[in-house]
């Protein structure tokens, strides 16, 4: 007889139930595996998030501002004088005698206007006077005449008084159309145009045979006559600034036609007002321009000499913060918490600022302030605080 296979014994229930605990704890391990993997990297990736999300920025020491270059502003020369000339007569331009660039003196007549209807209004009014002097003169014969029978019965007192009330009359419209003869000759005086002072004619806005008005109201200036032996220029002073101008300051400006030469001048007056708009006050330098070198309405770079302002420090300009607070820089605290301090500008140099108060000089600024930066944030700085800002000159 054969003996029987042992391959072909079935398994038993005991080995069954070995290899179902074996497969469970197997999955068990791999479930657990995959869940604390997932669990790690879930909190790897958290972590990374939070540490992208803090900014990164770079930092600047406000720098001490000296102040050696004074102050720097624009402004726009202006004749010392300037006078437009207008017509007081109607009527049209007979001649002109002078045009734009010609020096003139007090007095010289600019231009002639012929004046036809004045002309006609002034004979009508010579008449009237020979009329009112005529009765004048028939009234004084008669009052005299009735004058000298007073105190006889030939006569009536009120007759009398009559003719001596219209003697007076008549005198009196003498007198008005007297008054209206040299009003209309001082009329006729103004057909001559005249320069008022010594200076340039900058501007003739006429010719000959053109129709002229009466007035700045009814007509255009026809000529303008400009004194510039002297100049002026008009500044504005940001308020910080202004106790640092007083009258009497000496300044500096240039022109752009003639590069490399500078004119010296001196600060005259102040508005003594601050605009609040700009923050500024409005200050007149008076310059000499005897050599005629600078014109009216020149384009200057004005430099003033004033004495440094105390507790100024200098910034990039890239550090300020514009929002609807006002101005700000953002400083970075010990603990790497951003605190953003209102400021105040004293002067903008273009890459740099100087600021007046907010900032003391052991403050980290952020060079390059993120959107939306606010106190409270926490930053990562890049290296070292830097102590490069650029310096004031």
């Amino acid at each position: 007889m054969s003996q029987p296979d042992a391959r072909s014994v079935p398994p038993t229930p005991r080995h069954l139930r070995l290899v179902g605990i074996l497969f469970v704890l197997l999955v068990l391990v791999v479930v657990t595996y995959g869940l604390v993997s997932r669990a790690a990297q879930n909190s790897r990736l958290s972590s990374l998030t939070d540490e992208e999300a803090i900014p990164t920025v770079s930092v600047a020491m406000p720098q001490k501002a000296e102040n050696r270059s004074g102050l720097d502003l624009p402004g726009r020369l202006e004749a010392y004088i300037r006078a437009p000339i207008y017509a007081r007569v109607p009527g049209y331009l007979k001649s002109w005698k002078y045009d734009i660039g010609a020096p003139v003196k007090a007095g010289a007549v600019l231009a002639e206007i012929d004046t036809p209807d004045l002309d006609q209004q002034l004979s009508q009014a010579r008449a009237d006077l020979n009329v009112s002097e005529a009765n004048a003169h028939l009234a004084q014969i008669s009052a005299t005449r009735w004058q000298s029978l007073a105190g006889t019965d030939a006569v009536a007192t009120q007759d009398i008084d009559q003719r001596t009330y219209a003697l007076n009359a008549n005198l009196a419209q003498v007198k008005a159309s007297q008054a209206n003869v040299d009003r209309l000759m001082a009329e006729q005086s103004f057909k001559r145009l005249v320069a008022p002072f010594d200076g340039i004619v900058t501007a003739r806005e006429t010719d000959i045979g053109a129709l002229i008005n009466v007035g700045a109201a009814g007509g255009a200036e026809l000529f303008v006559v400009s004194a510039t032996s002297k100049l002026r220029i008009y500044i504005n002073v940001p308020q910080n600034y202004v106790p640092s101008v007083p009258a009497g300051t000496r300044a500096t400006l240039s022109v752009p036609e003639h590069p490399g030469k500078v004119y010296s001048g001196t600060v005259e007056s102040s508005a003594q007002a601050v605009d609040p708009t700009t923050g500024t006050t409005l200050m007149q330098i008076i310059v000499d321009n005897s050599a005629g070198e600078m014109m009216p309405g020149d384009y200057a770079s004005i430099h003033l000499q004033v004495p440094p302002l105390t507790d100024v420090y200098s910034v990039p300009s890239s550090a300020l913060i514009f929002n609807a607070k006002g101005l700000s820089v953002a400083i970075v605290d010990p603990t790497n918490h951003v605190l953003v301090k209102p400021v105040v500008m004293a002067r903008d140099l273009g890459q740099l600022v100087e600021l007046a108060s907010g900032l003391g000089q052991q403050d980290r600024v952020i060079a390059n302030p993120p959107d939306g930066v606010s106190t409270g944030d926490e930053v990562r700085l890049v290296g070292a605080a830097s102590s490069s800002a650029p310096k004031a000159n």
